[in-house]
């Protein structure tokens, strides 16, 4: 079954992402749902530690499809994310034919038809882009591509758009089925509007206190209900007081309540909150400012 038909409504696609452990809203399975029906990229934005990366992985997860995830940085190229060619291997194998041919005169045929050799598929490497056309039906997660820059947007967009991409070596890949495409940033600079034309759009914002808490218990099942209100309550003051450099997601919220329940902890206090903080906050300008007001914050 093709991806666009896996699911009958938004509805489904919800349970079904709950059933990996991610839990959608309805505007967020209502878009993710018409990614899959109208084969369409789904750009994802917000807030780092917000659920985007952990989405596409449920999707896969859910499709019952391979995740291929290519990871944007400033600098990455379409040779990064298409193929590139096994350069020792190929130096290896004309070694290999060259000595044959001084070994044996009548090899003269065979070492004309060595450059040939060297661009045959047993010496492609696939990089992500190309084994999402090639291997489909899969999930193509591409990573943070604001990290990336304009000429990578724009090649990846070409690709976005045709489901094909051309080796001049070996020819034209098409995908037979479309991958499920799932594009996210954390804003650090503005997409240009060619790429967001070609994606449905979603924002993902940090959950309420109770979806946080229904994460928790969902994906940190061991942790007791105490402790995981208290946890989610601290983090959702952190997020909201202001003035923290990087407030922590939904990650560090539940790796902080894990961390708590490995230290045995029933109750959050103040000695174990402050021995336990660098796990939910990552600066040290924000664990200062975070120890100075621990008492105020857990005395809500």
């Amino acid at each position: 079954m093709e991806p666009r038909e896996a699911f009958a409504d938004a509805g489904a696609l919800r349970a079904a992402l709950g059933e990996t452990g991610y839990l959608a809203d309805d505007a967020l399975a209502t878009v993710g749902w018409l990614g899959l029906r109208l084969q369409r990229p789904l750009l994802l934005e917000g807030e780092p530690g917000t659920g985007k990366t952990a989405l596409a992985e449920s999707v896969a997860a859910a499709l019952d499809l391979p995740l291929i995830r290519l990871q944007c940085y400033e600098g990455i190229d379409a040779t990064q994310a298409l193929y590139d060619w096994d350069f020792p291997r190929q130096i290896l194998h004309l070694r290999a034919v060259e000595a044959l041919a001084a070994g044996d005169a009548r090899a003269g045929a065979d070492v004309s038809a060595v450059e040939d050799e060297l661009f045959d598929e047993r010496f492609l490497l696939s990089r992500p882009v190309l084994r999402a056309l090639r291997e489909a039906p899969a999930v193509l997660l591409v990573d943070e591509i604001d990290r990336a820059d304009d000429e990578f947007e724009a090649f990846l967009l070409e690709v976005l758009s045709t489901w094909q991409v051309t080796i001049p070596e070996l020819g034209t890949v098409t995908a037979a089925t479309p991958p499920v495409v799932v594009l996210t940033s954390n804003r650090t600079r503005e997409l240009h509007d060619a790429l967001k034309r070609r994606c449905l759009y979603h924002w993902i914002d940090h959950p309420s206190l109770e979806r946080e808490l229904q994460i928790v218990r969902t994906r940190a099942p061991e942790v007791s209900e105490t402790l995981a209100a208290q946890v989610v309550s601290a983090v959702q003051q952190l997020r909201n007081g202001g003035g923290l450099i990087k407030p922590p997601g939904v990650a560090e919220t539940l790796d902080w309540a894990r961390a708590l329940h490995e230290l045995g902890a029933s109750d959050l206090d103040l000695d174990t909150a402050a021995a336990s903080l660098g796990v939910a906050v990552k600066y040290r300008e924000d664990a200062e400012r975070v120890r100075a007001a621990l008492d105020r914050i857990l005395a809500r």
